[in-house]
């Protein structure tokens, strides 16, 4: 049986080792320690972790002055939450200043879905995309949050970092080294081109087997990076595969398949598939059948594939 890890505990995990060799590391939390896991930040650094309550506006403010002051404050939050209600903070005193403040968004996409559609994030990559200076990422699994964590506080400048509580498996061996804007091939192949991230890049993982079993070889490419893409790795499964499918737990409009498309029919166009939330309110349900539902499963993801090589009539 495959062991599930929730990405929550590396990102716990790798802010309390940040925060032991740089005492400008911060935690600012809107009520969310748990949600966010970072109570074992707060126990290791009493000080350096501030609860604003339920407050984003302020959430995402106080982020911005103690970057003002010099600090590297990773701003916690369910990413429906922060990206909804404190969006003009994140326009206007994150990115239009530059502010080095890191946001990490907690359970996004479907992972709260049997709270329903006002708790379910299925928008904030095309938010958050749409506002310049902000890098946007969403790593697949611990190895690659880990370093995703270490990157974003390495690098100057806001950083959303999108992370869910759903378990995924381990994908990336041990010397894999994560890069914003870089892709990370999972499976060559020149027959068509699966990409995806986050929770869903497991998920065409299983459909590249799939597919396999019926001749066809799919390339694989975790697109963890949403802003910026990488064009270079888009370019070259359109040129040598000639038939892409995105799969995302997002709306099919402006996340990671419009970010893909953009780059495809500007320079390269083939014939494409965008799964996702396709521009609904997603119903209440648990997230494993919301998944099922909008046909984000190994064999949704299969027949799309399959749909794209159909013979041309």
């Amino acid at each position: 049986m495959t062991m599930l890890y929730d990405c929550r505990d590396a990102f716990s995990e790798t802010l309390v080792a940040l925060g032991e060799t740089d005492e400008r590391i911060v935690v600012v939390n809107n009520d969310s320690v748990g949600s966010s896991k970072t109570g074992a930040f707060r126990e290791r650094f009493p000080d350096r972790l501030i609860n604003v309550g339920i407050a984003e506006q302020n959430l995402v403010g106080v982020g911005a002055g103690l970057a003002n002051a010099g600090k590297i404050p990773f701003v916690c939050s369910a990413s429906c939450f922060m990206t909804g209600r404190a969006l003009e903070q994140i326009k206007a005193d994150v990115a239009y200043s530059n502010a080095n403040v890191k946001l990490v968004g907690v359970s996004s996409g479907l992972a709260y879905g049997a709270l329903g559609a006002t708790h379910h994030s299925i928008e904030d990559f095309a938010w958050v995309r749409a506002i310049a200076n902000i890098t946007v990422t969403a790593p697949a699994d611990p190895l690659e949050t880990a370093q995703a964590v270490r990157a974003a506080a390495q690098v100057a400048g806001p950083v959303f970092l999108r992370l869910s509580r759903m378990g995924v498996p381990a994908l990336h061996d041990a010397d894999y080294a994560f890069a914003f804007g870089k892709a990370s091939l999972l499976r060559p192949g020149g027959d068509v081109t699966l990409i995806a991230n986050g929770v869903m890049t497991a998920r065409v993982l299983e459909a590249a087997d799939l597919l396999a079993a019926q001749g066809i070889e799919s390339r694989v490419l975790n697109m963890a990076t949403v802003r910026p893409i990488d064009r270079e790795a888009v370019l070259a499964a359109a040129r040598e595969t000639g038939a892409i499918v995105t799969a995302e737990e997002h709306t099919t409009f402006g996340g990671l398949g419009s970010a893909v498309a953009e780059v495809v029919v500007q320079h390269l166009p083939v014939p494409m598939r965008i799964l996702g939330v396709p521009g609904v309110f997603a119903p209440t349900g648990d997230t494993k059948w919301l998944l099922e539902h909008f046909g984000l499963t190994p064999e949704g993801i299969r027949d799309a594939a399959l749909e794209l090589k159909k013979p041309v009539r």
